[in-house]
């Protein structure tokens, strides 16, 4: 069985674990009010880690553009393979749009994001009228469609898993 190269599994795993844990902070953020003692703190840690993330995934992008794809098992058929493609690609979108429109939201009142006190990231992109609204907005629904495709992405590998019984999921593990 060839798995798939250190570097590759390791970006796959981090920018999964960071990606779901994001969307579950920004949940739980949603319902902290203004006296909470996490009403500050949680936004700065989902800025900083989603900053990370965009990190991680200019990473991946730049990787996956060097390193070819790992040629699909011979039982898949040319549906999955097809599909398997295209949800990939949407995973891939969809996380920058998120990315993108997280930075647009925290810098929409023309102010960096600062990173551990270490530097700040500045504010490029400014003169959007309603930027934090249109901004949240698309966040906020695409993230939920992320989601979705997380899930489909999921069911797929563990479909490879348990019922196929193919090496699929075991070559990203």
């Amino acid at each position: 069985m060839s798995k798939y190269p250190i570097n590759t599994r390791l970006l796959h795993w981090l920018s999964a674990l960071l990606i779901i844990g994001l969307f579950f902070l920004g949940l739980w953020m949603r319902s902290l009010d203004y006296y909470s003692s996490w009403y500050q703190t949680a936004p700065n840690i989902h800025k900083q880690v989603g900053l990370l993330l965009l990190s991680i995934m200019a990473l991946r992008l730049l990787w996956r553009l060097k390193t070819p794809a790992m040629a699909p098992l011979t039982n898949h058929k040319p549906w999955e393979i097809k599909l398997s493609h295209v949800v990939h690609v949407i995973l891939y979108i969809g996380v920058f749009v998120i990315l993108i429109s997280g930075y647009l939201i925290s810098t929409a009142d023309n102010k960096g994001i600062e990173i551990l006190g270490l530097f700040e990231v500045p504010a490029l992109i400014t003169a959007i009228e309603q930027q934090e609204d249109i901004a949240g907005l698309v966040h906020e629904y695409v993230a939920y469609g992320l989601m979705a495709f997380v899930g489909l992405h999921i069911v797929g590998a563990l479909k490879h898993h348990i019922i196929d019984k193919d090496k699929t999921l075991k070559r990203m593990l």
